[in-house]
């Protein structure tokens, strides 16, 4: 099966650009992060996340959201937390988290 993109309603909405590079330690990552998107579609205000990591270990994982509010509701998620303290002492060797507003989408169907 081919991957594709999240299908996201019509803008405004927000997407969190979350940028990492990966350390050696594979102990508990894929599953953690399967968990975290199981997780995330469970929050109120997710619209849907893509994903990608290159063979060099660079990621970028993009999750779309209702509103901020939404947002940081996820960022405080008891398990998303503990999620987070595991990369940043296990995971992940550099990261970088933006928030953005989508203002308008276009491309083609899928």
């Amino acid at each position: 099966m081919v991957p594709t993109p999240s299908q996201t309603p019509p803008p405004p909405y927000c997407a969190v650009i979350f940028t990492s590079t990966r350390t050696p330690v594979d102990a508990g990552y894929e599953e953690t992060a399967r968990r975290m998107v199981e997780l995330a579609a469970q929050q109120p205000g997710f619209l849907g996340v893509d994903s990608a990591r290159s063979e060099s270990g660079l990621g970028i994982t993009v999750s779309y959201w209702r509103s901020e509010d939404d947002i940081r509701a996820w960022k405080r998620q008891e398990e998303h937390l503990a999620a987070q303290q595991s990369g940043k002492s296990n995971w992940y060797s550099a990261y970088q988290v933006r928030i953005a507003r989508v203002e308008r989408a276009y491309g083609m169907p899928f």
